[in-house]
């Protein structure tokens, strides 16, 4: 049962308490530290300095200088200060008592006192004198002594009876850290446990700050609390678990990551390596052809140009003597030399010939021209010697003459070279002007589509019917066939009526239906029927009796005709 009111019996005195302070009633215990479970060691008040939070009175504020009377603030009412931790990035929060309160962590610094005794107790000094190395510690007391502490520990009737160990003893032992001692009572030790604070306390404690608060001694709540804690522990452990098998699966899926990307590089490489050789090769091929080109088009200018020469040669020797028999011969010499020199003049003025260059310097590149596959790669780029004729190009479709107002009219402009051969590509200037015959200034908008195969898809919207005039112009010069005339009739007329292949189907076998194609029946029928009179033999429109479904209604009733099923037209 939990002690509520005194303390136990079996509770030492306070006065027969033993105590670790030294007669200078100096306390050396551990300092406040974070002590980390990965060996490291932070001193709060660097990580404080670091932040420029400074400490005075146990109390924590920032700045240097010491505040004012004005700027005190109650304990609820000053900001909570926090610490990064510096292994988990975890924030502290400083309690109130400032670096001091905090809770130090036994265990780190038993394991700190265990590094330094396994190095030969380098940095380890007297617990109470403060000044010389220590050699022996007294299991008792648990304080770690010099040899002058030592003897003097010894000679004190209360200690003499003390274990003592020599430092190098303890290199084996896993535990040697100090008796914890109370922050608020340092004479006293922490053996009871406050159940309505649950804090461990000492024995000045609990008749004061704590008094009529229930206790009993940590050995006898261990169970409890200890109990709660593992179970803690257990609902923790799966998520440990669950995290590292987490954390597996990522390392495996970075592993994977990595060698995909690394698979995925060498794709990269392979293919960016095929294409550039397959893109050398391709730029080879067309510098091999823009040469050949060159050689062609030279050696059918060294020709022409060789021809031209002696013809000229011929000419010049003709018209020369030609002119030296007029001038200095006699009536005799001309008339007998006539027939010689009209033969030869007549001969040369017979020879055909271009006054123009047989080739011309239209060579052009086309970058996005497909040029096929090359290492069973796609490439692109092209080289065109074509000129474009206007003079050859067609243009096609069925919109050219006809149109109908507020709908889209289209043809198409076929470029041809020189040869009467297509172009084969695209990118030529293609000018188009659609005008209305009577309103010259009011043009009608155009769109031309290259399809870059060497054929152009041209269309346009009138908005009134009437003729209009259309200008389709390469390089300034008109196409053939160009300008020409487009006779635009008012938008189409849908058909009021049905397209079926009788009356006598369409209408369900009223009698009183008609159709437009005159066709009866025997029985009193005023419409069509399959084999009777009148009936074309296929299906038609019942308001005009034209026989393509996709027509222009050809009825001219009048706006008050029935155009029901039963009478669609006025016959």
């Amino acid at each position: 049962m939990p002690l509520t009111h005194s303390l136990p019996r079996s509770f030492p005195p306070r006065k027969t308490q033993p105590s670790t302070r030294p007669a200078s009633g100096r306390y050396f215990g551990p300092s406040p530290l974070l002590l980390s479970g990965r060996g490291k060691m932070w001193n709060f008040q660097s990580l404080l300095d670091a932040s420029g939070v400074t400490l005075e009175g146990g109390g924590a504020r920032r700045g240097e200088g010491r505040p004012s009377r004005t700027e005190l603030k109650p304990r609820s009412l000053q900001p909570q200060i926090g610490i990064l931790c510096p292994v988990c990035d975890a924030q502290v929060d400083l309690p109130m008592g400032g670096v001091k309160a905090l809770t130090i962590d036994h265990l780190a610094v038993n394991d700190v006192m265990l590094e330094s005794l396994r190095g030969e107790g380098q940095g380890l000094v007297c617990d109470l004198c403060n000044d010389r190395e220590v050699e022996k510690r007294c299991q008792t007391c648990k304080a770690n002594l010099c040899h002058f502490c030592c003897q003097a520990h010894r000679r004190q009737k209360k200690t003499t009876y003390h274990t003592m160990v020599d430092l190098k003893d303890l290199k084996a032992y896993s535990r040697i850290g100090k008796p914890i001692l109370c922050p608020a009572h340092p004479a006293e030790e922490l053996r009871l446990f406050c159940e309505l604070c649950d804090q461990p306390v000492c024995r000045d404690c609990v008749v004061g700050e704590h008094r009529e608060h229930p206790y009993d001694f940590t050995s006898n709540v261990i169970h409890k609390h200890g109990d709660s804690v593992r179970e803690l522990l257990k609902d923790t452990q799966p998520h440990v678990e669950a995290l590292e098998e987490a954390l597996a699966q990522i390392k495996g899926t970075n592993s994977a990551l990595q060698e995909r990307v690394e698979a995925v590089a060498a794709d990269v490489r392979t293919f960016s390596e095929g294409y550039i050789k397959a893109i050398e090769e391709h730029r080879d091929k067309l510098l091999k052809q823009l040469e050949d080109i060159r050689v062609q088009k030279e050696n059918s200018l060294q020709l022409q140009k060789a021809q031209l020469e002696q013809l000229l040669a011929d000419m010049r020797t003709g018209v020369e003597f030609t002119q030296h028999l007029l001038t200095s011969g006699s009536d005799l010499e001309i008339l007998i030399t006539k027939g010689v020199v009209v033969e030869r003049l007549t001969k040369l003025n017979q020879v055909e010939y271009s006054v123009h260059p047989g080739v011309n310097n239209k060579i052009c590149f086309f970058p996005q021209g497909k040029a096929g596959l090359c290492r069973g790669y796609e490439v692109y780029g092209t080289i065109n010697t074509k000129e474009v004729d206007p003079t050859k190009c067609v243009l096609q479709g069925e919109d050219l003459h006809r149109a109908r107002e507020k709908q889209p009219a289209t043809f198409t402009l076929l470029c041809k070279d020189a040869a009467g051969d297509s172009m084969g590509r695209g990118g030529d200037n293609i000018q188009v002007a659609v005008v209305p015959k009577d309103k010259k200034d009011s043009p009608v908008r155009t769109m031309v589509h290259d399809n870059k195969d060497g054929t152009y898809y041209i269309s346009y919207t009138p908005k009134e019917a009437g003729v209009y005039t259309v200008w389709v112009c390469i390089k300034e010069q008109h196409v053939q066939g160009s300008p020409f005339t487009v006779t635009v009739r008012k938008r189409h007329r849908p058909h009021p009526g049905v397209f079926h292949c009788c009356t006598l189907c369409s209408s369900g076998g009223q009698k009183t239906a008609h159709c437009a194609c005159g066709g009866t029946m025997p029985g009193g029928y005023l419409g069509c029927g399959h084999g009777h009179k009148g009936h074309p033999g296929r299906p038609h429109w019942s308001c005009c009796g034209k026989f393509t479904e996709k027509s222009e209604c050809m009825w001219t009733g009048g706006q008050g005709a029935p155009r029901s099923l039963l009478r669609t037209v006025a016959l």
